[in-house]
């Protein structure tokens, strides 16, 4: 498995999903053969939005790929060091930072809400907020415009993988030498279809 193999292979998963063509494959038969280790060809950082199964939406099975979840798919320390031992102890070879539409943790950063904890995780969305500047209306710079609140998603998870290189001298150093690739999407909760970006 190579990053440019793993990313296919997501992928193809996503097709097969749009499709409701899920590969024909044994579960119970896979937790037999994962029942010694694991070996998952990527690590999908996402959303915890139940819409958004990141197995599910790229049709793979278990042991397949690590899925590290939190609502609006930053990285912090707990999390980025889930995704070193993804990558560099089980041998990983994709890292997908995956955000999505009509995402109520952007959402919540948009509207500036403050709400017990969730006051603490938007706040760390809320670069991704400051750093869209189009509509300059701030009648428009809310949850109620979803082209803007679509807009914050994508720049989140730019900014969440620049935020994974600045602060993961190990993840920097395996996308440098090509060990891995480090790539963000969009998944599309209207259509069940994910973007890429390079």
């Amino acid at each position: 498995m190579t990053p440019e193999k793993a990313l296919n292979t997501l992928k193809d998963g996503n097709e097969r999903f749009k499709k409701s063509d899920k590969a024909d494959r044994n579960l119970l038969q896979q937790v037999d053969a994962t029942s010694g280790g694991q070996w998952p060809f990527a690590v999908v950082l996402s959303c915890i939005d139940s819409r958004v199964p990141a197995e599910t939406v790229f049709d793979q099975g278990i042991g397949d790929i690590f899925s590290a979840r939190v609502a609006g798919n930053f990285v912090n320390e707990d999390i980025l060091g889930s995704i070193e031992y993804g990558c560099k102890v089980a041998g990983s070879k994709l890292v997908v930072v995956m955000g999505h539409t009509s995402c109520g943790a952007v959402k919540g950063a948009c509207d500036d809400v403050k709400l017990g904890h969730v006051t603490s995780l938007i706040s760390k969305i809320k670069p991704a907020v400051q750093a869209v500047k189009e509509p300059q209306d701030e009648s428009k710079r809310n949850s109620s415009n979803i082209e803007f609140v679509n807009e914050v998603a994508k720049e989140n998870v730019h900014q969440t993988i620049e935020n994974m290189r600045s602060q993961s001298a190990i993840l920097k150093e395996m996308e440098s030498d090509g060990s891995i690739k480090i790539v963000g999407a969009m998944y599309n909760v209207e259509n069940g279809s994910v973007t890429f970006y390079n």
